[in-house]
């Protein structure tokens, strides 16, 4: 079987290595690796599909994989990445946050038999005596190296308090703790987690004289600049209540055409010739390449038969005989009696979602760009009635490709 790190580096995964041949000797046989969530919203999002995906390479490679989810450092706060700090929150949010990181983790990662584990590091850093702390880890760090780690350095000059300043001993805490009690000797995370790993794995060789192992991943945005996961309406996220699996297979199929290669690289578990080939598709052939983006994505998130929902909607959406039928396509339902004096179309483009304001809705559809039952609106201040309706619902388009069915009851 192919070494796993050679899998990461032919798929674009790799950032940083703390040492590529010592870990590409680790890796060659069974190993233990480790991921931290923040429990900080009750689901993750498309952000961090990145460090999911290695953990579902690793499990394939054989390898046994421990999630953590940072129960104790969300009571911190991770300055890593942020311009200020990230508010306080309470053990019941966070714990119920977690409940739901668990069950959706599972949905990528096969926790039978041992295969995989997750843990919280509530159990062990809620539990630590402050003295003995100081005395036993915090005497290991230098606060001018600290300083001198991106992740804190970029605050200095908006602001560092001293509740954050602890992340680091903890996360290095955590690498320590998996170490003695699971062997874990690899930690995986985004590169803006380089310096806690490297303290992490500096904690343990001073404590057991040992070495482990850090691995970091790039941060991604996408050809158009953007940070991955974000829309216009949001973050994308995994959980199918705040982003329907028709929204998501939407998301992924309206990626910038410069991006499907790497991302089917990253995002999906095709092998890497059937990725280089849909990457040099063209013009019109490379609609094939998203689709399949799409579907792959969505059916290793919600499951195959979400995606074929999905895949099958998007073809009658966009297809000619119009959408009106495609039950799994975004949806909203409002009382009949809210049409039966008429919407002006911005304000029904504003109340179903498809536009932030009324104002970008009357920006829309004067330009051109706002559509019923596949018409174009000829004024934005053109009035929807139940004359409009087709089987009780109406199909609203904006721009190209974003559509929204609206049923009335």
């Amino acid at each position: 079987m192919e070494n796993v790190l050679d899998t990461f580096e032919k798929r674009g995964f790799i950032e940083q290595v703390t040492d590529r041949e010592g870990v590409r000797e680790l890796l060659a046989r069974p190993a233990v690796c480790y991921i931290g969530f923040d429990p900080t919203a009750r689901s993750l999002h498309v952000g961090s599909l990145l460090p999911i995906m290695s953990l579902v390479h690793m499990q394939r490679a054989g390898h046994r994989v421990i999630v953590v989810i940072g129960g104790g450092t969300a009571l911190v706060g991770d300055p890593s990445g942020k311009s200020e700090m990230r508010p306080i929150m309470t053990r019941e949010e966070i714990n119920k946050n977690a409940e739901g990181l668990k069950k959706q983790l599972s949905r990528f990662i096969d926790f039978s038999e041992g295969k995989a584990i997750m843990v919280n590091n509530a159990d062990w850093l809620t539990e630590l005596r402050y003295i003995d702390f100081l005395r036993d880890i915090g005497r290991h760090f230098s606060v001018n190296r600290m300083l001198a780690a991106e992740s804190y350095r970029a605050r200095l000059e908006t602001g560092l308090n001293f509740i954050e300043f602890n992340y680091m001993l903890l996360q290095a805490y955590d690498f320590w703790h998996l170490f003695k009690h699971y062997d874990c000797r690899l930690q995986m995370g985004g590169n803006d987690q380089w310096g806690n790993i490297l303290a992490g794995a500096d904690l343990t060789r001073r404590l057991e004289g040992e070495t482990v192992h850090g691995l970091t991943f790039p941060l991604l945005t996408t050809a158009s600049n953007i940070k991955m996961g974000k829309t216009h309406k949001g973050a994308v996220w995994l959980d199918p209540a705040l982003t329907a699996p028709y929204d998501y297979y939407q998301y992924w199929i309206n990626q910038d055409d410069r991006d499907v290669e790497r991302f089917l690289g990253l995002f999906t578990l095709l092998p890497m010739d059937e990725v280089k080939r849909l990457g040099k598709l063209k013009d019109a052939k490379l609609r094939e390449a998203k689709e399949i983006l799409a579907f792959e994505t969505t059916k290793i998130c919600h499951g195959p038969e979400e995606a074929k929902k999905a895949q099958e909607a998007a073809r009658q959406l966009f297809g000619p005989d119009g959408p009106i039928t495609a039950d799994s396509a975004p949806t909203r339902t409002f009382s009949r009696g809210d049409l039966e004096k008429g919407i002006p179309a911005y304000i029904l483009f504003q109340m179903v979602g498809l536009c932030k304001s009324r104002a970008e809705a009357r920006r829309l559809i004067s330009q051109g760009g706002g559509y019923l039952n596949n018409r174009r609106i000829q004024a934005f201040d053109q009035m929807i009635n139940p004359g409009d309706l087709i089987d009780d619902s109406l199909l609203l388009r904006a721009g190209k490709k974003r559509y929204m069915r609206v049923i009335f009851k």
